[in-house]
Order: structure tokens, then sequence, then C-alpha cells
């Protein structure tokens, strides 16, 4: 028993969990989605592109179907309680992976590295994605993030200083490098979207936090000050760019920043950038005395 679900309860639980966030976008995104729709001018290739966007979800989540058929990375952030057998949880997600696959929740979707075969259950060499954390409460809470390839591929990590675009190691190098992020994608990413930024720590780290970022509710307000202010600027200048949703020109670029920082050593200066599409799928299950709720 995990958290008071037997094996089998677990594992049909995760398939439900992959089902509402392959199929169904939370409502913060839905709600921002359709703020940003309502800057648009009416007819033009923005608005109109924002307007397909939201009968996607909305036929995706009629019909429990993949809101894109890039059902991404599959990635599991699982916190337990003292007791709990990480290995017994890791062949449960495993199984509750296989399952979601054949019910076409997830598309065959993991691939040889080497040999270019695919991998027809979307198990494979450290996929599924998952991250455990053992902490005090006495519940299991399992988040998953589902981030397709075209918002992975445009992602990036830069060095400061970086002296062409005139970035020093301070708060304001920090906004150019992330902005030029987004000048470089043009909307290849999948726009418009949200970012996850690291500021700080090695390269590994940087970037795992940076995609730790992307579990915030778009509505948070950042407890630092200069971090809500560094979000509310990047989405603001962002958005003046003109690329929009899809490239396709427009005022909505992106519709959210989630930042933080790490400590880190003299000698460098990483700042990390996670690209998350519109398709914004992420979904929390937790599990307490054998009830499970869904976000």
């Amino acid at each position: 028993m995990i958290a008071g679900v037997d094996r089998d309860g677990l594992a049909e639980s995760l398939v439900e969990l992959i089902r509402r966030t392959t199929s169904k976008l939370p409502d913060d995104v839905i709600k921002r989605l359709k703020e940003y729709r309502t800057k648009e001018e009416p007819g033009k290739m923005a608005c109109r592109t924002l307007d397909t966007i939201m009968e996607n979800v909305d036929m995706a989540q009629s019909a429990s179907r993949p809101i894109c058929q890039d059902t991404g990375t599959v990635t599991f952030d699982i916190q337990h309680p003292l007791g709990a057998r990480q290995s017994e949880i890791r062949e449960i997600v495993k199984e509750a992976v296989v399952a979601a696959t054949a019910k076409n929740y997830l598309r065959p979707n993991v691939v040889d590295s080497l040999t270019g075969e695919i991998k027809s259950d979307n198990i494979g060499v450290g996929h599924p994605v998952i991250h455990f954390e053992q902490w005090d409460n006495d519940y299991l809470e399992v988040t998953l993030v589902l981030k397709g390839g075209g918002c992975e591929n445009v992602g990036a990590q830069y060095t400061l200083p970086q002296p062409a675009l005139k970035a020093g190691r301070d708060i304001n190098g920090v906004k150019k490098v992330v902005l030029d992020m987004v000048v470089k994608a043009q909307g290849k990413g999948c726009a418009p979207g949200v970012l996850g930024i690291a500021i700080g720590g090695d390269r590994a780290e940087g970037y795992a936090i940076a995609k730790k970022q992307l579990k915030r509710k778009l509505d948070d307000i950042n407890p630092n000050p200069v971090l809500a202010e560094l979000e509310g600027w990047v989405v603001e200048q962002a958005n003046r760019l003109g690329v929009g949703p899809m490239g396709f020109g427009g005022k909505t670029t992106l519709f959210g920043a989630k930042a933080t920082t790490l400590d880190r050593i003299p000698a460098s200066y990483f700042v990390s950038i996670s690209y998350m599409c519109w398709a914004y799928r992420r979904r929390t299950m937790t599990i307490r005395n054998g009830e499970v709720q869904h976000d």
C-alpha cells in the first residue's frame, strides 16, 4: 500500500492523471489564453490562430484525446512520505505509461538515439522521466508535465557576460539574454509560450530548476520582488516584439514567465531558460488515506 492505495489502484490513478494531462489544459492556462485573445485585433491572423487553438483545446477535452500530436517528454515529479519504496513506484509509473499509450492518451514517442528504433510503449532509457523527493507529509503528490519537442528545442542557456548583447552579470544582463532567446525562437516553439527561468547554479541544475518553474500557476506572484518584476518585464517586452502566435505576428508571444535563482560559484553565471508552448500540459494528483484527488 502506498498512501492507502494498492498497486492496481495507484496504476489506475496514474493512467487517469495522464489522460487528464494530455487532453485538458489547466484552468489557469485556459483563462490566460482567453485573456490574451481579447488583446488581438479581430480578423487578424493572430486572433484567428488563438481561436483555432481554443477550438482545438475544446475538442481535445470533449473527446479525451491529446491536445497535440506530440505528447512530448513525460515527466513525473513525485513527492512521497517516509517508507514509500521508490523502486516500486517507478515500476507502477512505467506500467501506467504503457497502459496510457495503449489507450492512445500518449503517442508512441520514444526513439532509440542510436538505432532510431521507436519504442511503441513509450518506455526507454531515461523515459519516462521520474524525479522523487521524500517529504514529511503523510500523502503522495504526483505532478505530471508533458513537454513537446518543438518547445524543448528552443530553450536556451546563456553564460554571462555576453558582450555581443551588452549583457553583464546582473539582472539587466539576465533580461537581455532572456529576451534574446525569445527573439531567436521566432514562434518556432509553438508560440504563445511560457518561460521557466533559472538564474545561477551549474549547467545541469540550472536547466532542471528552470523546468520546475513550469509547475507554478500562471497567476501566482513571485515572493521575491526583483524576480516578480523580471517576470512581468519579460512578458511585456516579449509581447512588443510582434512575433505573435505561431510566429504569424501579433501581440501575444508569451503569456507567462516564472523565474527563480540558484547560488553559483564565482567563475560561472548561467541563465537557463525552459520554453513551454501554448499546449501547457501539467496536472497534479494527490493520494491521502486512499482518497485520490485530481486538480
